[in-house]
């Protein structure tokens, strides 16, 4: 005869063993993935959490306001790449990410929209994920 924990004891670990298999996706576990929005129109997207930490640290200043390091930060973004969601001229603008060991601006930028959007481009505009926040 089997002591009474072990039937338990087996069905606690065939619970731990179907939510490793599975997933879990309770509340208190945060969200899984985040869905686009409908600004992005189905581009590749990334977590703000996801960015390099130069990345972070310039949103950080945009969402302040400035002081930008680089004199064309915040300047008119033309879209010339069309890349983008088509606007008129001066609805996005762009902010110089910094690259470490870089002696000019880098290739990394971020570029907002005047709707709230957020794009990454660590590729010199080759390139853009839509930043999820």
């Amino acid at each position: 005869m089997l002591p009474r924990f072990v039937p338990r004891a087996l069905a606690g670990l065939l619970v731990c063993l179907a939510v490793l298999l599975t997933g879990c996706s309770s509340a208190s576990s945060g969200p899984v993935s985040q869905a686009s929005p409908a600004w992005a129109r189905g581009m590749a997207t990334v977590q703000e959490s996801r960015l390099p930490a130069e990345a972070r640290g310039t949103l950080a200043l945009i969402d302040k306001g400035g002081p930008f390091p680089y004199a064309k930060d915040g300047t008119v973004f033309g879209n010339f790449e069309r890349l983008l969601p088509e606007h008129r001229r001066g609805y996005y603008h762009e902010y110089t990410v910094p690259t470490p060991g870089s002696h000019d601006r880098g290739a990394r930028r971020i570029v907002t929209g005047q709707g709230g959007e957020f794009y990454y481009s660590d590729d010199h505009y080759e390139s853009f994920r839509a930043v999820l926040r």
